[in-house]
């Protein structure tokens, strides 16, 4: 259809030159640039298995920073970390597949897939230097994209995240029955395990309230099958290929992070332990979480 339009205005204007006196071309109109995009913008990646994964890009400089995000969450658990990061650098936020308004269009909800994400997202961004901040789940997977992006990853950031490097995995049973509450009453059961296992006792209950609400609106078609992956994932495969800096600003909450053990698997880990915050540092204590995000990162950009 758009030929035969074509043919048929080019056989007007041929019809139209014979027909009348010969007319001095028009002026050529000035050329106009696209206009710019708006800082947070939403803009769109095609992942490996054609998912759209969308993401924003806010400020300017190098190296980029790419946030990404963990289980059941979205791009916005980064909001009090991007004024101060954008002052300096470009930053790159990101709704992984499943997550805020990514497509779901997938069946296998795999770290590997996660991290083709994230790929996708980087290679749309110019910059030839890049720092991947993941939080919880997202550790893994930015290893994961570390390893598929290659020499413009000049280091790895991990929060609340690779505690368990170089622990066994849990019994498949044991697993199973943590499992089950999740399978049985999806929405009831998040609540449950964000109040009980995610945040100190003193946390603010408006924060834990917002985070289970949000948490409980994850897909459990999507939730579920990530957490298997998670339970499935060897850092052994992954970790022998990454030679940058491995850094994991952690909270006390919970598990220790045993860097000595980690170490062993990962030489480049170090870790810097926030006292008193939980799972969501960076949220509950950005007062405290940022000055060392922004430390970390100005290392790495020296290298």
């Amino acid at each position: 259809m758009t030929r035969r339009l074509l043919a048929s205005a080019a056989l007007g204007l041929l019809l139209s030159a014979a027909c009348t006196p010969q007319q001095p071309p028009p002026a050529s109109l000035p050329q106009t640039q696209p206009a710019p995009i708006a800082d947070g913008s939403p803009q769109i990646a095609d992942s490996a298995d054609g998912v759209h994964i969308e993401y924003q890009v806010y400020g300017h400089g190098d190296p980029a920073i790419v946030l990404v995000h963990g289980w059941s969450n979205n791009a916005n658990y980064w909001n009090a970390q991007l004024d101060d990061l954008k002052a300096r650098y470009t930053v790159v936020t990101l709704n992984l597949a499943g997550h805020g308004a990514s497509g779901k269009n997938r069946t296998d909800w795999s770290i590997e897939n996660y991290a083709k994400d994230v790929v996708a997202v980087v290679h749309e961004i110019p910059n030839q230097k890049v720092v991947l901040v993941g939080h919880a789940m997202a550790g893994p997977v930015v290893l994961e994209a570390a390893r598929r992006i290659g020499a413009r990853v000049i280091g790895i950031i991990g929060v609340e995240s690779m505690k368990s490097i170089g622990l066994p995995p849990i019994p498949k049973a044991q697993f199973e029955d943590l499992l089950q509450p999740f399978r049985a009453d999806f929405i009831g059961h998040i609540h449950e395990f964000v109040e009980q296992y995610l945040f100190a006792k003193d946390a603010d209950p408006l924060l834990v309230r917002k985070v289970a609400d949000d948490m409980a609106r994850e897909s459990p078609q999507v939730a579920i099958p990530s957490l298997e992956a998670l339970y499935r994932y060897d850092f052994g495969t992954v970790l022998p290929e990454i030679h940058v800096p491995i850094i994991a600003i952690n909270s006390d909450l919970d598990m220790p992070t045993d860097e000595a053990r980690i170490r062993k698997s990962a030489p480049t880990f170090r870790s810097v332990v926030i006292p008193g915050s939980g799972h969501f540092l960076m949220m509950q204590a950005p007062q405290r979480f940022n000055p060392i995000l922004l430390q970390e990162i100005a290392a790495l950009a020296q290298r």
